[in-house]
């Protein structure tokens, strides 16, 4: 087509260190013995699991785990809630705990609140993998809430502790925080937002800014994906989200543009050269 694209992939992209040990563990396990047991998808990439299913990697369920005996499973970095230590001891399962260490710092919090006899607000994605293995360490107790109107109509107690998924937006933290107060609730908000996540949402900001058009690369499934999304959009409106480059239109493009790429936490550093290499064709 000739139109001749200047391409660059932001450099702060790609997976986090959480992702990376998960993802280093299970090949390490592969290598020696050929195949893995994985409780849920190791990353919220469709790309990056398919190509560790090729490796050896099984991906199983929580109902699956009670029918394995004497085999090795891995926590991916999301974390898990204390049922599923209790089953792999019963089982004789050797688990392969990647869980991300700010993950586990926050379930200990969390723990330890509840154990406290205090009431736990967690903010997070209903039904994501980290809130789950959150929501266990309080027997499920724990409100569970993804937008502050959901809690309009729930009867909270007068006092109880804030937190957050490990991914969700420091700024968007601190406003329920505020609003919680302004209610007249006494709030106690204990921020354990991981700051290699957080501190993206300003990087990544300034790099959509200076492109003409920014290609944004992550799974569908990917909760941090689609919110350092919208960063990049709010920063340049000619934004693009796409989880493979079969999903790139070239229409959009103009003669010599500039086009930046990016991604999610979850987006591996070769499926965002894939789309360069398939740019650069342009």
């Amino acid at each position: 087509m000739g139109l001749n694209l200047s391409v660059s992939i932001d450099k702060d992209s790609g997976f986090c260190f959480g992702v990376v040990y998960a993802i280093d563990m299970a090949e390490e396990i592969l290598e020696e013995d050929g195949y893995l047991y994985c409780l849920g998808d190791i990353v919220h990439n469709d790309k990056e699991v398919v190509r560790l299913k090729d490796k050896g990697l099984r991906i199983i369920g929580h109902e699956d785990l009670p029918n394995l005996k004497n085999e090795k499973v891995l926590i991916r970095a999301h974390g898990e809630a204390p049922e599923t230590y209790r089953i792999a001891l019963e089982n004789n399962i050797t688990l392969i705990d990647a869980s991300c260490p700010v993950v586990l710092k926050l379930q200990n919090r969390i723990k330890t609140t509840f154990d406290e006899k205090e009431k736990v607000l967690i903010f997070g994605k209903h039904g994501h993998a980290e809130v789950i293995g959150l929501q266990g360490q309080t027997n499920g107790e724990a409100i569970v809430f993804q937008d502050i109107a959901e809690l309009d109509h729930v009867d909270l107690p007068q006092k109880f502790t804030l937190y957050s998924q490990t991914t969700k937006s420091t700024d968007k933290f601190y406003e329920i925080k505020e609003e919680l107060l302004n209610r007249g609730y006494d709030v106690r908000a204990n921020d354990t937002i991981c700051r290699q996540v957080s501190s993206r949402y300003e990087d990544l900001g300034t790099f959509a800014q200076g492109y003409d058009k920014i290609v944004f690369v992550a799974g569908k499934k990917s909760s941090n994906g689609k919110v350092l999304y919208d960063v990049c959009l709010k920063a340049n409106p000619n934004t693009y989200f796409i989880s493979d480059p079969s999903e790139l239109d070239a229409t959009i493009f103009q003669e010599n543009d500039r086009v930046g790429i990016c991604g999610a936490t979850s987006t591996p550093m070769w499926l965002m050269e894939n789309v360069r290499d398939e740019l650069i064709k342009y």
